[in-house]
């Protein structure tokens, strides 16, 4: 691929790939899930994104935004729980902020990224240190905004981006749950990595692993 741009092929192959790591993650994040949830966060992307993957066929060609748009309705169908709506949230707000467009740079990503976070405060009221998947996706933001700022080449700004996720993720094994079904344990939810920000985390492992590779 073009190391300046992601296009819709791009696209097309990180979400494939996603479909792919969640398949194999499915236990992993089932068995996080267990401890502080329904046990059901793997099991539910999992088939969420094995349905994204049989629509792709059908979705606006040559349309990042339309892409996206119909990845996260598809999503808010089939994920059960939480989950749905706020990773269908999250890829319609990509799709809104890419609208019309068949490749992408790396600005384009933050403003997207940005307009995803905000869509997911709006609808589960969660703020950073909640132990939800914004203490993964919030970190990824600004560290992309800084690697861009500070003239990354975007492969390793968005590296720095997996990194600060990864981080993030981490950083929510010690956290209270403040919101989702975690908070009903109180302070029985500390000690525990939460699932949503581990399936946020990868998400963006498999972009980097996607784009901007030489």
């Amino acid at each position: 691929m073009s190391t300046a741009s992601i296009t819709y092929d791009d696209v097309v192959a990180w979400i494939s790939l996603v479909a792919v790591r969640l398949r194999e993650q499915k236990a992993y994040l089932t068995d996080l899930d267990s401890a502080i949830g329904d046990a059901d966060h793997g099991i539910n992307m999992d088939r969420g994104f094995q349905a994204v993957v049989a629509k792709l066929p059908t979705l606006p060609a040559d349309d990042i935004g339309g892409l996206c748009k119909g990845v996260g309705m598809t999503l808010m169908s089939t994920v059960g729980g939480a989950s749905g709506p706020l990773y269908g949230t999250l890829f319609r707000r990509f799709g809104a902020s890419t609208a019309g467009k068949t490749e992408i740079g790396i600005a384009d990503l933050l403003a997207a990224l940005d307009s995803a976070i905000e869509g997911i405060r709006g609808l589960g009221k969660a703020e950073p240190g909640d132990k939800t998947m914004l203490d993964a996706l919030i970190p990824a933001r600004d560290a992309l905004g800084a690697g861009i700022d500070g003239g990354l080449a975007p492969a390793d700004a968005l590296a720095s981006t997996v990194a600060a996720a990864e981080q993030g993720m981490l950083a929510t094994i010690p956290l209270v749950a403040r919101k989702g079904r975690a908070s009903y344990l109180g302070e029985r939810s500390a000690g525990h990595q939460d699932p949503g920000a581990t399936s946020s985390h990868l998400l963006l492992k498999a972009a980097a692993d996607t784009w901007f590779q030489a």
